[in-house]
């Protein structure tokens, strides 16, 4: 029997028990809520509500719930929910940014506000509009309690393979009659040295008859941060320097694309390398090397400013009308300075070559003569807004519920304008990561090269470019519910209806910057601080000693120069298909049914869901150059599909305090939007390429959850939980003959291009065990661990998947003292195919800790460590002894003074 046979028994037999009648009091358990005064503080506050919302739900959950008005445990509520077991974060750029639940990418969960999308962007130039939430972008003031669906409900919006996130805010006919809270503190950065202001607000208020209530808040965050790091981009293999010719290592204008000047001309010999070198290049053949390896400088200014309204009527007690506003603006302006050797280039390193020593098929060092090394500096404007308007009416009778609720949402942001420059030159060096993973790498000069910018300037063929890349993202919503209420074991009977409108699109443009020939001295240029690098093993002077140059001076010369040439779209074929347009439509129908049969509840139903996307870009046309507007015709691929979701979940109590949970549903996640497209990309030299595939269908899966609570003491639970997810339509990459033109050969050519397709299947199974208790003394402690294997069909690693995390955080809370420390960790990671490399990220543990101080019962002082060990984000490609990204975010630390009255 399937799934779906099996989910519809178990629905008719759980219909035969109900000896329907109307009930004479409204259910309470469909969505557990926070409901009247917040009448306690502090973590064991926190603890109980967490653990009162998990009791009571009618499907597997876990909650984070805040500790007091406008206080919520942590800066960023992606890092709170590593508390939840089951959930990791991503910190690439030293914050929780991403979130994975139970083992999944985390494109496959979904984020919702209030129970509704709420539209976002990223900022980095890198990313492309897909599915994940960034959590940096919450405000945590505003939260009141974040829960985590593990199991499905007909109900809740589709669209989540791992689990979904329900951010629940306060509401004004919730909280006391008259609320004032908020926050000033001061956040430093011990890696940046950079320290700014941060603050909230919150004011609630509701008449003495609690029919009529307002609230507002506002919060500013702000934070200057410094990334260093080592990176590596991609990987050769050995053979490359086996067949170099001097004749032939001229200068390239565009160092980071090799271009073959004459391709009917052979490259044989092996240049300089010779002797020994030779004998061990030639024995070596596919022994592995980073096609280029160097020292990041990172600096970004984040600040977010975040307002948010609430309005709530009661005219009477059965009807709730609700209108709630959320706007976010965000800047992440950010310079990049990458200043790498660049073994990999084909006519300035590959006959370079005079030495090379191999292990395990790793070249662990390799030595140049008057080989290439560059500086890429990239000063980047970037932003979010976001503005969300919804509303809400509620009619709750003691027979029957009915709920409308609809909404706008608008977001845009990404990179608003690049400007790049790239400095090059020609020294002797020798690249060594023979110590790897512990001691990344290093590379040695035989002159001070890092520390002289005149040594360094532009080519006049290809200096650089000017990029701008912004995203939008809108959403358009609005639902029915209808329940009628029973007094049987058939509690509520509920009906609902929902349109969601999506439109995501993406604009690339774009211009080459030449004839420059501007050293890197001219830019009011300055050595690192003494700080740079600090923490990483192996790093020589040269390294840690760098120059860098001022991003403002850059900006202004270039922007200075006359006729400057604007952007296009059409200047090269990868702005001209970078440019798309996602249009989504979504119908949704569910029916749900909640039974109680005493010591036994639980719902059942099905959501069905109807999905048309029209998918926009620009293709080029066949046999064209794709190198003018004329090449290419705007196109539209229209796809739809239809999917029919049933679920159960089933409560059973064990005894008084012992909870067994059971859950079954079929589950779809659609595909990343940037998968989508008509988008792609092409490499000339080899005849390789990549994008987007319009027909592509959501993930499938089959998910079965079990779960045993003991509610041992009260705000205490020890539990366990068991998962297995049998995903099919998995979406991978494959690669398959296309014809396009090749501009270097001057001839429609083929190519293996990789595109993303529905082929392949895959299970996620494991099991989670947590512990949370207030204990004597003022002490508690929370605990959990989660093993997660996952695999796709070929066997491949499944992106985000650790296969063990845990995390640990005890506290205590006497009088006005509170202590918590929180300490996460997990295992490494596949994050997906860079180049042909399978990147990972190595395992990595975090520690915070904070400590409160309440002066008086309304305010209190705060101090809070973050990344208390400066965790290393440990990125490689196939094996850590091939480092792709190796970086360290700094230490935070944030005194805040807390008022709540």
């Amino acid at each position: 029997m399937g799934i779906r046979g099996f989910l519809i028994g178990t629905a008719s037999a759980m219909a035969l028990l109900t000896g329907a009648a109307h009930a004479q009091t409204s259910d309470t358990t469909a969505q557990p809520a926070d409901e009247g005064e917040i009448v306690v503080t502090g973590f064991r506050a926190s603890l109980a509500q967490s653990i009162d919302a998990k009791r009571k739900a009618d499907a597997i959950i876990d909650s984070v719930s805040s500790e007091d008005v406008g206080k919520f445990p942590n800066t960023n509520v992606a890092e709170a929910l590593t508390l939840v077991p089951g959930v990791t974060v991503d910190r690439q750029f030293g914050q929780g940014e991403k979130v994975s639940i139970l083992g999944t990418d985390p494109a496959l969960n979904r984020t919702l506000l209030n129970g509704q999308t709420v539209a976002s962007a990223d900022w980095f130039i890198l990313d492309s509009p897909g599915r994940t939430f960034n959590y940096a972008l919450l405000a945590p003031q505003l939260v009141n309690r974040v829960d985590v669906y593990k199991s499905p409900e007909p109900r809740i919006d589709e669209g989540s393979v791992g689990g979904t996130v329900n951010v629940l805010t306060r509401k004004p006919l919730e909280l006391k009659p008259f609320v004032v809270a908020g926050s000033l503190g001061y956040l430093y950065n011990d890696r940046s040295e950079k320290g700014d202001v941060q603050g909230s607000a919150l004011v609630s208020w509701h008449n003495a008859s609690k029919t009529f209530g307002v609230l507002a808040s506002f919060q500013r965050t702000k934070d200057r941060l410094r990334r260093d790091g080592l990176e590596a981009y991609g990987t050769i293999n050995a053979n490359f320097w086996n067949g170099a010719n001097d004749a032939l290592t001229s200068s390239l204008p565009q160092s980071m694309i090799p271009v073959n000047p004459d391709p009917t001309k052979q490259i044989t010999g092996t240049g300089q390398c010779t002797g020994t070198c030779a004998t061990t290049l030639l024995a070596n053949p596919n022994a592995k090397f980073p096609n280029a390896f160097g020292t990041s400088y990172f600096e970004q200014g984040r600040e977010r400013l975040t307002y948010s309204a609430t309005a709530q009527w009661k005219p009477v007690d059965q009807l709730t009308i609700t209108a709630d506003w959320l706007r976010i603006d965000a800047t992440y302006d950010n310079l990049n300075q990458s200043m790498y050797a660049f073994p990999g280039n084909t006519w300035n390193s590959a006959g370079r070559l005079t030495g090379l020593n191999v292990q395990d098929g790793i070249v662990k060092s390799a030595t140049f003569n008057n080989a290439l090394s560059v500086l890429d500096a990239q000063y980047r404007v970037a932003e979010m807004h976001s503005q969300t308007f919804h509303g809400q009416i509620g009619w709750d009778d003691v027979h029957w519920d009915l709920n409308v609720e609809g909404g706008v949402s608008d977001a845009d942001g990404g990179t608003k304008k690049q400007v790049f420059l790239e400095f090059l030159n020609w020294a002797n060096y020798t690249v060594d990561i023979s110590g790897a993973p512990d001691k990344p790498g290093t590379i040695s000069y035989t002159s001070n090269v890092l520390g002289n910018p005149a040594a360094f300037a532009t080519d006049p063929g290809w200096s650089g470019n000017l990029v701008n890349k912004p995203t939008t993202d809108k959403e358009r919503y609005g639902q029915v519910d209808f329940g009628l209420k029973f007094d049987g074991v058939l509690k509520r009977i509920q009906l609902g209806y929902k349109y969601r409108k999506h439109e995501t699109a993406q604009e690339y443009e774009g211009i080459a910057l030449t004839g420059l020939a501007v050293p890197a001295s001219n830019f009011d240029t300055r050595t690192v601080k003494d700080n740079y690098l600090s923490g990483f093993d192996g790093i020589n002077d040269q390294m840690a000693g760098r120059f860098i140059i001022n991003g403002d001076s850059m900006v202004n010369y270039v922007q200075g120069r006359p006729g400057l040439p604007t952007p296009s779209k059409f200047a090269a074929s990868e702005f001209t298909a970078g440019n798309w347009d996602i249009n989504e439509q979504i119908h949704a129908f569910y029916a749900q049914a909640n039974f109680d049969a005493g010591g036994f509840r639980g719902n059942f139903g099905v959501r069905y869901v109807h999905t048309s996307t029209d998918s926009a870009g620009y293709v080029c046309k066949p046999g064209a150059t794709c190198s003018a507007q004329a090449d290419w015709v705007w196109q539209t691929t229209k796809s739809s599909y239809d999917n029919v979701l049933p679920s159960v979940n089933i409560i059973a109590d064990v005894k008084k305090d012992l909870i067994f949970r059971f859950a079954a549903a079929q589950v779809i996640a659609r595909p990343n939007y940037a998968d989508m497209t008509n988008y792609f990309w092409l490499s000339d030299q080899i005849g390789t390429g990549g994008g987007g595939n319009p027909d592509l269908k959501p993930y499938k899966s089959n998910n079965f959850n079990a779960s045993l609570e003991w509610y041992l003491a009260p705000r205490a639970i020890l539990s366990g939980e068991v998962f297995y997810k049998d995903i099919s339509n998995y979406i991978l990459q494959q690669t398959a003959p296309e014809q396009h033109f090749n501009s270097s050969r001057n001839a429609v050519t083929t190519y293996q291009i990789a595109r993303p397709f529905n082929a392949g299947s895959a299970e996620v199974k494991g099991f989670a065990i947590a512990y949370q208790q207030s204990l004597p003394f003022g002490l508690g402690i929370l605990a959990n661990y989660t093993y997660s294997d996952g695999k796709a069909s070929t066997g491949g690693d499944l992106p985000y998947n650790s296969r063990h995390q845990a995390s640990l955080s005890p506290f205590f809370e006497t009088g006005p003292i509170a202590l918590r420390a929180t300490y996460t960790w997990r295992s490494k990671y596949f994050t997906g195919i860079d180049r042909g490399d399978q990147m990972y990220v190595r395992d990595a543990a975090n520690v915070d800790v904070s400590a409160t101080y309440n002066i008086t019962k309304e305010i209190g002082l705060t101090v809070s460590g973050m990344n208390l060990t400066d965790s290393q984000y440990y990125a490689y490609a196939n094996t850590q002894r091939l480092p792709r990204g190796v970086y360290k975010n700094g230490r935070k630390l944030l005194a805040t003074v807390n008022v709540n009255f």
